[in-house]
């Protein structure tokens, strides 16, 4: 099993930082298909409200309820400082995006115990396994 695939059956609750409620972004899509996929979503964006129904959330630390996988579409320069987040909050993966690329703080998230991957797309993994599993099963 790759570390993706742990990462997508052991934990549910997945806060999107970067979340848009615009249709045309990709972390959009992301939030929608996780969302009908049996996942906890979490939307962290300080310039949304609501996204899907879905109370928005402006940063990691506001967040009422356990969060276990940080699933960041921000700049890769931005990220360190939602990995620290992460780490404060106690989070158990920090997932970065297509084109996210951080080694320092995928060191970081490492170091603290956490699970990182790193410019990949959750929706497209969560896809890709689903498939697998289906044709594992005669199908």
């Amino acid at each position: 099993m790759t570390l993706e695939e742990k990462i997508l059956k052991e934990y549910r609750t997945v806060a999107i930082v970067g979340a848009s409620s615009n249709p045309e972004r990709p972390s959009f899509r992301v939030v929608r298909y996780l969302s009908k996929h049996s996942y906890n979503v979490i939307p962290v964006n300080p310039n949304e409200r609501e996204i899907l129904g879905m109370t928005c959330y402006p940063n990691l630390s506001s967040i009422p309820e356990k969060v276990e996988v940080v699933d960041i579409f921000r700049k890769s320069e931005e990220v360190m400082p939602i990995v620290d987040e992460a780490i404060k909050i106690g989070a158990k993966v920090v997932w970065m995006q297509e084109g996210v690329i951080n080694e320092a703080a995928a060191a970081r998230a490492r170091e603290a115990g956490l699970l990182v991957v790193m410019d990949k797309c959750m929706r497209k993994q969560h896809i890709s396994l689903t498939r697998r599993r289906k044709k594992g099963k005669g199908g």
